[in-house]
This record gives structure tokens, sequence and C-alpha cells, in this order.
């Protein structure tokens, strides 16, 4: 881990951005081998998880991982950055319209963790955009 962490440029934000990638592993194999925590997000209506709709789940999942993966170590990275930000929004659509919109989802551990996630990543990265992408900031060059 030692050489990861090396890689990683300083403060919080890229330490967060990569533990959420983590988790997005762990959520995709998770997806992929059973529907019962897939159920637990779409609690409101749990008959309508499938393999197959769990199996999109992950792969979208694992794709938002990936990205945010590569955000946390090139967060001096404009468009890396902003596509990082892309996926929080574009989970945090689903999960709102999954609650608000399709009345798949009550708020529950399932649902609520996701949305938060998403909610405190998006603000953090939208408050820190100046920050990290200013190529000229010696500062996201330096590793603690």
């Amino acid at each position: 881990m030692s050489i990861l962490s090396n890689l990683i440029p300083a403060g919080a934000l890229p330490k967060w951005m990569l533990l959420v990638a983590i988790t997005a592993v762990a959520n995709t194999i998770q997806n992929l081998m059973t529907l019962e925590l897939t159920k637990r997000v779409y609690n409101a209506q749990p008959e309508e998880v499938t393999s197959l709709s769990s199996r999109t789940f992950a792969i979208w999942t694992f794709t938002s991982g990936v990205v945010r993966f590569y955000a946390a170590y090139n967060l001096n990275n404009k468009v890396i950055y902003q596509i990082a930000i892309w996926t929080y929004i574009i989970a945090l659509a689903h999960f709102l319209s999954e609650y608000f919109v399709f009345g798949t989802s009550n708020i529950g551990p399932g649902w609520v963790a996701p949305v938060c996630v998403a909610s405190v990543s998006l603000i953090w990265m939208t408050a820190q955009y100046d920050y990290y992408t200013n190529t000229s900031n010696n500062v996201t060059m330096k590793k603690e």
C-alpha cells in the first residue's frame, strides 16, 4: 500500500476518492454474488431486483469505481476531475429518482449510504476544484 500512498496527491480528498473506489469494487463483487444487499437499496420494491439488474448495477458501480480510482491519483487533471464529479452527479440523480420518482427505494441504510457518499463527495469535489486543478499550485504535487 505504501507504493500507492506515495503516488497519491496530498490531502484528504484523494484518500477519500481511493476509499470510495475500493468500496465500489467490493460493492461490485457483492452485486455479482447475491441480490440480498441490492434489495436493501431498492427496498420499496425488492421484487424488481433481478440477477440482470444486479449485474448491470455491478458494472455501473465498477465503472464509477475505476473513474474514481484514476481521479484519486490524478486530481490535478481537470478532465478526470470533472468526469469523477459526474459519477457522483449520476449516482445522486439515480438514487434520488428511485426514491422520489420511481418509488423503488425507501429511506434506509441501503439508500442513505450511497446518497450521503455521493452528496458529500460532490460538495467536497466542487469546493476543492480550483485547489486541485490549478496546475500552478505546487501543493498538489507534494506528497504527505
